[in-house]
């Protein structure tokens, strides 16, 4: 087993097949923990601390199974590229260069096309720059309606490429969310936003909390388990 100076290695399976494995220290962790960076197709192995870094390591090799049999199971990636599809509010979405002008623009249809003239190079950060303002429009709008339904307000609604949540609720009233709730059916992006929303008026989630989430969204359990379930998929994509 070796580390290099990056604290990465390779471990390989009974098959044959090399696996990535980071090693990271945090030192808020109480314990070693092996976890997927689904995004770079690789294991991360945390250790509480530098020492026990190579616990850490020997950890994710006596997992090597696992890790395997997990990385196998992830979707396929989607690298938002020309002639790519992806899903778009829950519909077939084509990406295209051809179009008049310098600005994205989608032509609905089956599939939808968006096309985003320029130079082939930066297809994907144009098009993720699409994505995060269509979805900030779609969730700075849903947020307006729920708030006026619970009788709360939003000091502010962002949007980011979280990774373990899909929004998030401050004390102070900022809300922000996943801009991959852009590829989602519509319900679901509008059941996330009720959520956030709820948590204006309850920061936990008690039986109370949930009343409100039924209110806006009734619903609510088979949005969020369309989420639990394909939330991988939304992931998967990425601009390069």
């Amino acid at each position: 087993m070796i580390i290099d100076k990056d604290d990465k290695m390779a471990l390989v399976t009974k098959s044959g097949e090399s696996i990535n494995v980071r090693l990271e220290v945090n030192p808020k962790a109480r314990r070693l923990i092996l976890r997927l960076d689904e995004r770079k197709r690789e294991a991360v192995a945390v250790a509480p601390s530098r020492k026990k870094i190579g616990e850490a390591a020997a950890f994710a090799r006596d997992r090597i199974d696992w890790i395997a049999e997990h990385l196998q199971a992830l979707p396929t990636q989607v690298t938002l590229q020309p002639g790519a599809k992806f899903m778009l509010r829950g519909d077939p979405c084509h990406i295209s260069l051809d179009g008049p002008g310098r600005l994205a623009k989608l032509d609905p249809g089956q599939p939808q096309i968006l096309r985003v003239p320029g130079e082939i190079e930066t297809t994907g950060q144009r098009v993720e720059r699409f994505l995060r303002k269509a979805a900030k429009t779609d969730l700075s709008d849903a947020v307006i309606r729920y708030c006026d339904q619970l009788g709360v307000e939003a000091r502010r609604v962002t949007v980011k490429d979280t990774r373990s949540r899909w929004g998030s609720c401050t004390s102070d009233g900022r809300l922000a969310f996943s801009w991959r709730l852009i590829m989602a059916p519509p319900e679901v992006l509008e059941y996330v936003a009720a959520h956030e929303c709820a948590h204006l008026l309850e920061m936990n989630h008690s039986p109370a909390f949930w009343a409100h989430v039924a209110k806006c969204r009734p619903r609510w359990k088979s949005e969020r388990a369309w989420l639990r379930k394909n939330g991988r998929d939304l992931h998967a994509v990425q601009a390069a």
